[in-house]
């Protein structure tokens, strides 16, 4: 269908424009360009609170939050004085710092999952430490991923099921060769039967097992307690460690993430961005024994030069003792089932086949009732239906993850008045298409 923009992007286009003669597709990261939605991407200028400004003067309420580590909005005064405060006296010194022992010590008083950790400089990167950590912890070289969970783009992760059960080597990328993928084994979610088989089968290999606890990277594909729990009860039985990739719901839907939720102790756990407020960011940290063997106390080498960062951990600390006011999480949950509830009235009153789900803050529009547990479960039609739902959310004021398998996130900084005209801006836009969504 053809789209009307009833906004102006002149400032954008041409911006866009230019951008594509000097990154690829124009654009530092891939969905930012707009692929998977319509006309081109938005060029944002500035932030505040709950609202985003694009280039060419457009204010937007922002439900996708930078991926989702501003928890409390954009430019938000605590942490901006923080950044300010620690730029005055530099930016990077490639030492420790006062503000990397404050922030050790905010969270591990206050997770009790964390006994020691390392600050890194992207989720991806954590990633990467946490699956070398734990090869060399076990001294085994494979490691397990389920299929529909996203570690960033770390060559041995960048792997896909194939038809069968499980699937050895299967690079979902080019660039990947086929020695790093044939070191992972990639199973389904929900998949306890052939989680067990195969461990009964290759355990002596299996260095760990890494899952999203709330798988966040393709949907919103939330697992029951009963099954995290068996995950941990089957580590432990055949030797193998359980990484949880914390970097969407790490302090996000709760302070100690979804390991926190669930009641489920994994043995090495990777945040990413909101642990710095927003900054560039990541960390790996978890049982003393296994992170001990980090150099320079034991023989995994990993290092980076802004590792720690001052200006990143002061608005790291900033932002965390936020999160650590009683409350905050029971307020912000219920802003965003205040949300979900209101747009399920109205698809259940349209009679469209779409649904709203939610765990803490972080919300998921599907295009298809009921549960879904895997990505295959995910409607084939969904890109097509988004694309119209992103394009006239555009139109009234609401920006979304331009990519239908996004999940969106609420922040401190909405309002209920926010919530509101994204309720009515749907109930709008369902009306206005309704055959399209049946």
């Amino acid at each position: 269908m053809e789209f009307i923009n009833h906004i102006p992007r002149t400032k954008s286009e041409k911006l866009f424009k230019r951008a594509k003669k000097l990154f690829p597709g124009g654009v530092n990261s891939p969905v930012r360009a707009f692929k998977s939605v319509s006309g081109a991407p938005l060029f944002i200028k500035k932030g505040n609170g709950s609202r985003i400004w694009d280039e060419d003067g457009n204010v937007f309420i922002d439900f996708c939050g930078s991926w989702g580590p501003l928890i409390l909005g954009h430019n938000n005064e605590e942490i901006q004085k923080a950044v300010i405060k620690a730029v005055r006296n530099g930016t990077s010194f490639g030492t420790p710092t006062k503000y990397g022992v404050e922030i050790g010590e905010l969270i591990a008083s206050n997770h009790r999952y964390i006994e020691k950790m390392r600050f890194v400089s992207s989720g991806t990167e954590a990633v990467m430490s946490a699956i070398r950590l734990a090869r060399g912890f076990t001294g085994k070289d494979k490691i397990i991923k389920f299929e529909g969970c996203y570690h960033g783009h770390v060559d041995s992760l960048m792997v896909k099921a194939g038809s069968g059960l499980v699937t050895f080597g299967t690079s979902s990328s080019a660039g990947v060769t086929r020695s790093v993928a044939g070191d992972t084994i990639v199973v389904s979610l929900n998949d306890l039967h052939g989680l067990t088989t195969l461990l009964e089968s290759h355990h002596q290999e299996i260095a760990c097992l890494i899952i999203e606890p709330v798988p966040a990277n393709n949907g919103l594909l939330w697992q029951d307690q009963n099954f995290l729990a068996w995950l941990r009860k089957l580590c432990d039985q055949y030797g193998v460690l359980l990484i949880f990739d914390e970097v969407i719901s790490g302090f996000r839907v709760g302070f100690e993430g979804a390991a926190g939720y669930y009641s489920v102790a994994p043995d090495l756990i990777t945040f990413g961005k909101i642990i710095g407020g927003g900054m560039p960011v990541g960390a790996y940290g978890g049982r003393a024994d296994i992170m001990s063997m980090v150099a320079p106390d034991g023989p995994v080498y990993q290092a980076g030069t802004l590792s720690g960062n001052p200006v990143t951990l002061a608005a790291g600390i900033a932002a965390l003792k936020q999160l650590l006011v009683p409350g905050f999480y029971e307020s912000l949950n219920e802003k965003t089932a205040y949300l979900v509830s209101a747009l399920n009235r109205i698809f259940l009153a349209k009679n469209v086949d779409m649904e709203a789900i939610h765990l803490g803050s972080i919300f998921w529009l599907k295009f298809s009732r009921g549960r879904i547990f895997t990505a295959d479960q995910i409607s084939s039609t969904s890109s097509q239906k988004f694309k119209i739902i992103h394009h006239e959310l555009l139109q009234r004021g609401i920006y979304l993850g331009p990519s239908s398998y996004e999940v969106g996130f609420v922040s401190n900084s909405h309002t209920r008045q926010d919530l509101d005209v994204f309720i009515h801006a749907i109930d709008e836009i369902v009306n206005d298409f309704q055959s399209h969504f049946q």
